[in-house]
C-alpha cells in the first residue's frame, strides 16, 4: 500500500499490559493473536472477583470469560505453547471444546493482536509474560509496539492473518516437508472474515 499518514498509540514495555490486554478483555465480537511464542500469562482476575492485592490468574481464565460469552478466539502461533500454558488449558473446558482455537506455523513471526476487527496492535511482543508486560521491572522484555483503528489497515491485516490461518501461504512453502501440519491439510472450512466496517465501533 502506498505510504500514508495514520493515526496510532505507541506501547512499551508495562504499556502493553495496561493497554492490549485490557482490549482484548473487553473483546466483544473476535479477538485474533499472532505470536511466535506461547507462554502461561498471570493477570488480574475481573475487578468484581478481586479478593486481594496479589490475586492473579491465569490468562486463560479471562478468555475462557470470553470464549462462554461467544468471543471468537484464535490463536497463531509458531513454537509449542509452553508446559505451563498446556497444562492451565486442559483445566479450561469452553476453550477445550474449541472456544480458542489454535493453529501452528513454524514461520509465524509476526505479533499481532486484532480485537473486534475495531483494534489493531502491530509490535514485538509475544503473548508472554515477559513480552507484554506482565512481569515485575527488570523481569520483562524491552517490547515496543502501536496500537491503531485505521480502516484500511485492520483490513489488511485481517486479510494477512486469515490467509496464513486457512492455509493460504502453505503451497509456495519451501520449509513444507519439515512443517509438523500444514494449515491448508486441516480439512476444514475455510473460515470468513467478518467485514470490519461491520464490527467497527464508532
Amino acid at each position: 500500500m502506498p505510504a500514508r499518514a495514520i493515526a496510532m498509540e505507541l506501547v512499551a514495555g508495562r504499556g502493553h499490559y495496561e493497554r492490549v490486554l485490557p482490549a482484548v478483555f473487553d473483546a466483544k465480537v473476535s479477538v485474533w493473536i499472532a505470536t511466535a511464542n506461547v507462554k502461561e500469562l498471570m493477570v488480574e482476575p475481573r475487578a468484581s472477583l478481586r479478593r486481594k492485592q496479589d490475586d492473579y490468574v491465569s490468562v486463560l481464565a479471562r478468555l475462557e470469560e470470553l470464549a462462554d460469552k461467544g468471543v471468537e478466539l484464535r490463536l497463531l502461533h509458531a513454537e509449542i505453547p509452553s508446559r505451563p500454558f498446556r497444562a492451565e488449558i486442559q483445566r479450561r473446558p469452553s476453550l477445550l471444546a474449541g472456544g480458542l482455537a489454535l493453529r501452528r506455523c513454524p514461520r509465524v513471526h509476526l505479533k499481532a493482536v486484532i480485537v473486534d476487527g475495531a483494534v489493531l496492535y502491530l509490535g514485538s511482543a509475544n503473548w508472554t509474560g515477559a513480552g507484554l508486560g506482565a512481569k515485575g521491572s527488570g523481569r520483562r522484555n524491552f517490547e515496543l509496539g502501536f496500537v491503531t483503528d485505521d480502516a484500511p489497515l485492520l483490513d489488511q491485516i485481517q486479510a494477512l492473518y486469515e490467509r496464513i490461518w486457512t492455509g493460504g501461504e502453505c503451497a509456495g512453502c519451501r520449509l513444507r516437508e519439515d512443517c509438523p501440519g500444514p494449515l491448508d491439510e486441516i480439512g476444514q472450512a475455510p473460515v470468513t472474515v467478518r467485514k470490519t466496517k461491520v464490527r467497527r465501533r464508532k
